[in-house]
């Protein structure tokens, strides 16, 4: 799959199905059939279509997928058969039809189409009679948003789409998040007994079907990603189920040296944060061009105070004057232009100033939480080495107490001690490493909120001489 398919959505056309009356039921089944087009919402009523209240899941969810007959059958007929299914996709059709345009003995049913699949639709319905044209998409109305079809994003698009749908003109960060929340868990639950583990128990999930752990296999490359991280951090802290001295320390040791495990967090929250502002830029300028890019809290603007802090914060750690002199000048030059921003929003009154105001006063303030709130993962990484260092002291004590007594409550403490720090490790660094991602980095990406694309599809049962 190419990579832009990945990062931006699939490209979108406004398109109406066309077909004479005579010929509107034909054209719709073959339609429905392809699963290619969304209509636009027919008539609210009471011939409002069922079948997508069925797969829903809705109070009323239907038992069975609603399906249509290739020719008309009689209402009569299908439901002295018991074929509720028919029925259903019946009533979703006719819902269809009677919300659309009828002009000049055509019917017109408007809606979306991905662009590829245009040639597709037309070839396929031109045999039927139907024909598809393209349409200027309405003013202020975006598309809905699809993405390429890959099992690769598809195991981790719930990560972001849980949080909100893409929408239409923005960059899908998905990538980027599953790399950041990995990284993140990673730190936070640095051990390489306790990685291997979780490596294991993805793999197991992706592979043992039928099994109790069958449940956890759409979150496989998840646990997978986020266990060799931990691997990786467990070697730099030189943890392998506590500080048991399997492994070497290749970087430091948690509880030596928890400042520097402090700073880490932040210089990692700093550069998570500063792709999530180029990130957030790049989605302003496709939504509202350049006036939105620059001016925007978490456009150009924004990202200029970010960096202006950034730098003066380096400039004062490696006494650096020059920088700490560049980081001012970026962090004012940026504070004008979203305090611009602001005011033009507001209004120029006294009252959209003092608004304009107290919003750049919240914009520095959760700016600067924002940053801080990477401390975290130095925080429970410290925690989940506490723990496993507390298990694995208690464990060594009762070993050279010798006896076989102790030494049997020195296997049990040891095994007992690490699956709940196992257990509670993974919790707390999964509902961690989340929340950085949806208050600190989704919060900007995001402005807005798209929708999902949703085409229409009833499979079509064919007649024996079609």
């Amino acid at each position: 799959m190419p990579w832009p398919d990945q990062v931006v959505p699939v490209a979108m056309a406004r398109v109406a199905v066309v077909s004479p009356e005579s010929r509107s039921r034909r054209v719709m089944v073959e339609t429905a059939d392809l699963g290619l087009f969304e209509p636009d919402p027919p008539l609210s009523g009471p011939s409002a279509p069922t079948s997508d209240r069925g797969r829903r899941g809705g109070p009323d969810a239907l038992d069975e997928q609603p399906r249509l007959a290739e020719q008309e059958r009689d209402p009569d007929a299908l439901a002295a058969e018991g074929r509720t299914d028919l029925i259903q996709g019946e009533a979703d059709l006719a819902a269809r039809l009677d919300g659309a345009h009828h002009t000049s003995g055509c019917t017109v049913v408007t809606g979306w189409l991905p662009c590829d699949d245009l040639d597709t639709m037309r070839s396929r319905l031109a045999s039927h009679g139907g024909a598809v044209a393209e349409l200027d998409p309405p003013r202020g109305v975006m598309p809905p948003t699809a993405h390429g079809a890959s099992s690769r994003t598809e195991a981790i698009r719930p990560l972001v789409s849980t949080y909100a749908t893409v929408p239409y003109r923005d960059i899908d960060p998905t990538w980027f998040a599953a790399f950041a929340y990995m990284l993140m868990f990673g730190m936070m639950f640095g051990d390489v007994g306790h990685g291997s583990l979780l490596i294991a128990l993805g793999v197991a999930a992706a592979r043992l079907h039928r099994s109790p752990i069958d449940r956890l296999a759409p979150a496989a490359p998840f646990l997978i990603g986020a266990g060799i991280a931990s691997v990786g951090f467990g070697f730099l802290y030189g943890e392998a189920f506590g500080p048991t001295g399997l492994v070497p320390t290749l970087w430091l040791r948690p509880l030596d040296e928890p400042e520097t495990l402090l700073l880490a967090g932040l210089v990692l929250g700093s550069i998570l944060m500063s792709i999530t502002f180029v990130l957030a830029a790049t989605n302003r300028w496709r939504e509202g061009g350049a006036p939105l890019a620059v001016y925007a809290p978490s456009g150009i603007g924004g990202s200029l105070i970010f960096a202006g802090a950034a730098a003066v914060v380096g400039g004062l750690a490696g006494s650096m004057s020059w920088l700490s002199q560049l980081g001012i000048t970026l962090f004012l030059g940026g504070a004008v232009l979203v305090f611009v921003g602001l005011v033009v929003r507001a209004g120029t009154q006294p009252s959209g100033v003092a608004q304009a105001v107290v919003e750049m006063f919240d914009t520095l303030l959760r700016l600067g939480s924002n940053v801080v709130s990477f401390t975290r993962l130095a925080a429970f990484g410290l925690t989940h080495a506490v723990i496993t260092g507390v298990v694995w002291d208690g464990t060594v004590s009762l070993w050279n107490r010798g006896g076989l007594l102790a030494v049997t409550a020195a296997i049990v403490l040891f095994l007992i001690g690490n699956l709940a720090a196992f257990a509670l490790g993974v919790l707390v660094a999964a509902i961690q490493a989340l929340r950085l991602e949806y208050y600190e980095m989704f919060s900007r990406i995001f402005a807005s909120e798209g929708r999902p694309f949703e085409p229409w599809h009833l499979p079509v049962e064919r007649s024996e001489t079609s």
